[in-house]
């Protein structure tokens, strides 16, 4: 019997790991082997699934905005390798002997050829002295905070949209200075345009604003793009960074950043054509809606495999020595301006949600004017769409990644084992609770109780005893088609008032059956009645 037993685990492993693989892909799939072993014996609270990273897409309200308004915010956990208790583990001599190491790196020459991006088309308009796009989009955040203190903080987080995706504090303000071009004359406003200055006095005040609001557009991006070419020429296509890394793990942490830049790059050259034609510009939206479907592809798989990001880059500093080193060389580049690895690679979200802010801007100028300027609301909608669906998308890869963990810890044992990692499955909510069993004769009752859990996903339920980390599963059904919850008259039975009554209208062996179950308090009783009703089905964590 023993031997059946570990043939039937070996099968579910094997169903598990076919799961993971249809549902994440070949490479995120390797990337989760890779670090299989350090996710083994992850402590309870690491399978939390409330906040993480699947709040993560509603907000660029991160640390860099919070320190700003004078709240530390500790970095999130979620998904790291090492514990923070691992991290004091490192002694001051051999950081010591790792500054040593870091001035030997820099006299380090790589033989291996250095591949280099070169980009295809370069702003028009502006030099090569705008700020990085870290620089830009702090400024603007501050603008942001400064217009909001008579509304209130509250409007304005909700105003950038996307709570929680985990950006590195913010840098100083960078004391190295960008090199000049001669050839190109930097405007930062469009009324400072040698084609504009002859219109100045045609055009009215809410004229130029809105003009304004829509070079802005030009300017941000050239910033934005000054910032790609950084990031890709800097570290990405770095022999000495590559040489540290594997495939898969080069591949996690810079992802298809270079497609990212290609595209920048053509919205740049397009809406400088744009200006170029006519320098009262009115087609900002309809350039956006050109770039719509470019933008899809290259944001969604980018922002969607940020979730791995910060979580490679923690655990290559705590166990690859060499990356730590050739990094620390790398972001002191005065290319970098002092900006950190984590700072550029967090640029796609923080340009993608800002693009909605811009054109908001520009649709607010455009009321009451009789200049025409088309398809603004059309789109910040297209926008919205694509930062919605990487919201969708990291959610996905943030329930998947759940459920693989959660697999290692599930033990069906004595019931129908199923698969557990199935495409679109996601948690609704799960928690301890009492199960109440009736017991006595007509003249006495007497109400024993048992310690159950409970899993419940979007499309089944699971019930079992916690033993230490380990689940193991008494009965399960499909949900919500088999799954039915209400109150019950507890005064009759004597029953203590926070139960209610769970029906499982077909178990995991076909049968009906029905359990008392007793919540902590009268919110947690009405929680659950409300989450095992149909109603909550389709509803994301």
């Amino acid at each position: 019997m023993a031997h059946v037993k570990e043939n039937e685990r070996s099968l579910d492993n094997r169903d598990a790991t076919s799961a993971v693989t249809e549902t994440l892909g070949d490479d995120s799939c390797a990337a989760l082997n890779e670090n299989d072993s350090k996710t083994s014996d992850m402590p309870e609270e690491f399978y939390c699934t409330s906040g993480g990273l699947a709040a993560a897409l509603r907000s660029v309200a991160s640390s860099q905005l919070w320190n700003l308004i004078g709240f530390s915010v500790p970095p999130s956990s979620f998904l790291s390798m090492y514990s923070q208790e691992s991290a004091s583990q490192l002694n001051s001599s051999s950081m010591h002997c790792e500054e040593d190491e870091v001035k030997s790196a820099d006299a380090v020459e790589v033989n291996t050829l250095q591949e280099e991006y070169l980009p295809k088309y370069e702003s028009e308009y502006i030099n090569v002295s705008v700020p990085l796009y870290q620089e830009y989009w702090m400024n603007s955040v501050r603008k942001d905070l400064h217009r909001a203190k008579q509304k209130g903080l509250s409007e304005l987080v909700a105003s950038i949209h996307l709570p929680g995706l985990k950006t590195p504090p913010p840098s100083g303000p960078s004391s190295a200075s960008s090199p000049s071009d001669q050839q190109v004359k930097s405007y930062a406003l469009w009324q400072e345009l040698p084609q504009a200055k002859d219109l100045l006095n045609s055009l009215t005040a809410r004229e130029i604003q809105l003009q304004e609001a829509m070079f802005e557009l030009i300017v941000s991006e050239a910033s934005y793009q000054k910032s790609l070419v950084v990031a890709v020429n800097v570290f990405q296509c770095s022999a000495e960074l590559k040489q540290t890394l594997s495939r898969v793990e080069h591949h996690a942490l810079f992802s298809n950043l270079k497609e990212v830049c290609r595209v920048s790059e053509r919205f740049l050259q397009d809406l400088e054509s744009h200006l170029k034609q006519d320098v009262v510009m009115s087609q900002a939206g309809d350039i956006v809606l050109n770039h719509q479907k470019s933008f899809q592809q290259v944001y969604v798989p980018y922002i969607t495999n940020m979730m791995y990001q910060e979580a490679l880059i923690t655990r290559l500093l705590y166990s690859n020595k060499k990356f730590a080193l050739i990094l620390k060389k790398l972001e002191k580049d005065p290319l970098c301006q002092r900006q950190t690895l984590k700072s550029f690679l967090i640029l796609p979200f923080q340009r993608i949600t800002r693009m909605t802010l811009l054109l908001e801007n520009i649709l607010k100028r455009v009321g009451g004017l009789c200049l025409n300027v088309s398809h603004v609301k059309e789109a910040i909608e297209a926008v919205r769409k694509i930062v919605t669906e990487c919201d969708r998308n990291v959610q996905q890869m943030k329930s998947t990644e759940f459920l693989v963990c959660l697999h290692k810890f599930v033990d069906f044992r004595s019931v129908k084992s199923i698969p557990l990692i199935t495409r679109g499955r996601h948690m609704l909510q799960e928690g301890p609770l009492k199960q109440l069993i009736l017991g006595g004769n007509h003249k006495v009752s007497v109400v024993s109780r048992k310690d159950v859990y409970i899993h419940l996903f979007n499309d089944l339920l699971l019930l079992s005893l916690k033993s230490g980390q380990r689940f193991i599963v008494q009965d399960h059904a499909l949900f919500p088609a088999n799954v039915h919850a209400e109150g019950i008259k507890t005064e009759i039975f004597g029953l203590p008032p926070d139960s209610f009554l769970l029906h499982l209208t077909k178990n995991h062996n076909k049968s009906s059956t029905s359990i008392i179950l007793a919540a902590r308090t009268r919110l947690e009783k009405e929680t659950w009645i409300k989450r095992l009703s149909s109603d909550s089905k389709n509803e994301m964590p």
